[in-house]
């Protein structure tokens, strides 16, 4: 639970366009859908992609590390790893299990006789956009267990994209159909709450010390 009085205390140490931003960002987020990368070898890709969840207003997104395991680019990630929610896994069947779970439908970003085109993609379903290794794609295992297929059209000799520009494709026209829906894509109130709470220890440096102070004067240490 939220301590209210204590988050309204913590926003006035926020200048007003930060809390205004932060209201605006949370205003776009969403876990209808989110990103999973597998064993992407590239630090820079993971990072890029990350980014990309940043902008488009994805709040979540799933990192399997069976093989390669990397610490993430800040530089490329340009802060967004701040923003975004990193959830680590070791072994991709634990991944799919847990997104399965949350009521996620599995959908492999690759090639497939069963495909579906981008702009044929249905979004009324809470998805997890699965991307692979930069050379040999999606593991079978991810094959195996996916819900759909989507491919991007695409009209010249080569047959693949980097998976970051992949990613970026992907999630600027599902997140914009989405949007105009009337499907509940929001973060709940709480989610909200909870990620105001969040995004403001990661900017207050003194963060810790402002609580404890504000604990000990409330009479509440």
């Amino acid at each position: 639970m939220i301590d209210l009085q204590l988050l309204n205390h913590l926003e006035g140490f926020l200048t007003e366009s930060r809390r205004e931003k932060f209201n605006r960002v949370l205003s776009g987020r969403t876990k209808h859908f989110t990103v999973a990368t597998e064993d992407v070898y590239q630090l820079h890709n993971t990072s890029a992609v990350i980014r990309s969840c940043d902008v488009f207003g994805i709040q979540e997104v799933h990192i399997v590390e069976e093989v390669n395991s990397k610490r993430i680019d800040r530089e490329i990630a340009m802060g967004a790893q701040k923003w975004v929610d990193l959830k680590r896994h070791h072994h991709v069947k634990d991944a799919i299990k847990a997104l399965k779970q949350e009521g996620y439908q599995i959908i492999a970003t690759t090639p497939h006789t069963n495909d579906c085109l981008l702009q044929e993609f249905d979004v009324a379903k809470k998805s997890c956009f699965f991307f692979g290794r930069e050379t040999e794609g999606l593991s079978q295992e991810v094959l195996d267990a996916a819900d759909g297929y989507l491919k991007i059209p695409m009209a010249g000799f080569t047959e693949s994209l980097n998976i970051s520009v992949s990613a970026a494709i992907i999630l600027q026209h599902v997140i914009t159909k989405l949007k105009q829906t009337d499907i509940p894509w929001q973060l709940t109130e709480n989610e909200k709450l909870e990620k105001r709470l969040d995004w403001i220890k990661k900017t207050i440096k003194s963060y810790d010390e402002i609580v404890e102070r504000y604990y000990e004067e409330s009479g509440l240490s």
